[in-house]
């Protein structure tokens, strides 16, 4: 899988035993292998609508197909597995483009009698390139599905926080911090008509983007948060950015580097000439505590208690935001997947192997109330 953050290539092989619910899953490897920085950059290009051409598009879209099976292939040489070993690949591809609320379009043709809703989301990393490749039956391009049935195509990852971290007696977010945020709330004894998830916001990308200009390209992301310590939060500029009627529309809701992205990262910028970088990266960070802490506060304690806050993704490392988000979470324990045994870095890669191992056995694998839409099978089969 490749994030939000285009960083590199997450590669898991993950052992699953039985499907849904009773499923045991075992972490037998993982690597993440970093983009070429001239691919990097030309997929970069291809999220602003103005530089994206359909040639460039087409040709990355198989580019990155080659890319995610050469990661597989690697995956399995360097821990000494053969591909016959593989009975499936998941992969949920590299999102361009990601634009789920409804259109209503005219068809404009007599053999069409009502108007077309749509939804739309992109990604590219043909999965019928890795299933060639690899000769391994491949599930792609998971989110298309869920948007086909009224979806938002996100967060995907919440069907696998049910299988791997539900509790009898204690209510749980699961908190991702990737690119962009997004928590699933576990209830005591959840079933899957329980489950909420729902994107709260920025994640790391803001931070990082503001980061690259402080460090002039040397740094691609705030290590341990210093960046942020040595800056001072700055009140109004935070209440500012927290006014985007994103934080309160209620889910289900997903958003991107469309509305979050390096364009936001570059208005407040403008907007706050003369202030030290450090102070803007110091408030960025801010913004994603305080957008999840929110979150919780409007559309998840309504619903039930949250004992455990379990937080991964990259933004986990990063040692101010986990201190900005304890103090705006009194009362929340706060602990990260490995206290579960589980690899924080891979988890995401582990939650697509749980999706596909269980589309392949016909079972619904998006969750109606993370994502909106109708119960379905996720994934497009390549054999």
């Amino acid at each position: 899988m490749s994030g939000t953050s285009v960083d590199g290539v997450d590669a898991a092989l993950v052992e699953i035993t039985g499907h849904g619910e009773k499923a045991k899953v075992d972490l037998l490897a993982f690597d993440s292998y970093p983009f070429p920085p001239e691919l990097r950059a030309r997929v970069f290009r291809l999220f602003n609508p103005r530089e994206a051409r359909v040639d460039a598009i087409c040709q990355l879209d198989f580019l990155l197909g080659e890319v995610f099976a050469a990661a597989v292939e690697r995956l399995l040489k360097d821990h000494g597995r053969r591909m016959e070993e593989v009975d499936l690949v998941a992969s949920a591809g590299q999102t361009i483009w990601h634009d789920p609320q409804p259109v209503i379009e005219d068809p404009k043709v007599d053999w069409i009698d009502h108007p077309i809703e749509t939804r739309s989301t992109f990604a590219i990393g043909q999965s019928a390139v890795i299933a060639e490749r690899t000769g391994i039956t491949t599930v792609g391009d998971l989110r298309v599905r869920d948007v086909a049935a009224g979806g938002q195509g996100a967060p995907l990852i919440a069907y696998a926080d049910w299988v791997l971290l539900r509790d009898e007696r204690r209510g749980r977010c699961v908190q991702n911090i990737g690119g962009i945020s997004n928590v699933t709330y576990l209830p005591p004894a959840a079933t899957t008509d329980d489950v909420v998830a729902f994107d709260t916001g920025p994640g790391n990308m803001v931070i990082d983007a503001l980061t690259e200009v402080a460090t002039r390209g040397a740094l691609k992301y705030d290590k341990d948060g210093v960046l942020a310590a040595s800056g001072n939060v700055i009140p109004e500029l935070l209440d500012a950015w927290m006014d985007d009627g994103y934080f309160r529309r209620p889910p289900p809701k997903t958003t991107g580097r469309e509305h979050f992205g390096v364009q936001f990262a570059r208005r407040i910028m403008t907007e706050s000439h003369g202030v030290p970088i450090e102070d803007l990266i110091a408030t960025a960070t801010a913004l994603t505590a305080e957008s999840i802490a929110r979150a919780y506060r409007d559309f998840i304690l309504p619903r039930g208690p949250i004992d455990e806050v379990i937080v991964g993704g990259g933004g986990s490392q990063n040692l101010t935001l986990m201190q900005m988000l304890a103090e705006r979470l009194p009362g929340c324990t706060i602990l990260r997947h490995e206290h579960f045994h589980i690899d924080s870095k891979a988890k995401e890669a582990i939650g697509l192997a749980i999706i596909a191992n269980d589309a392949i056995a016909g079972l619904n694998t998006n969750i109606p109330g993370a994502t909106g839409g109708r119960p379905t099978v996720l994934g497009k089969i390549s054999v």
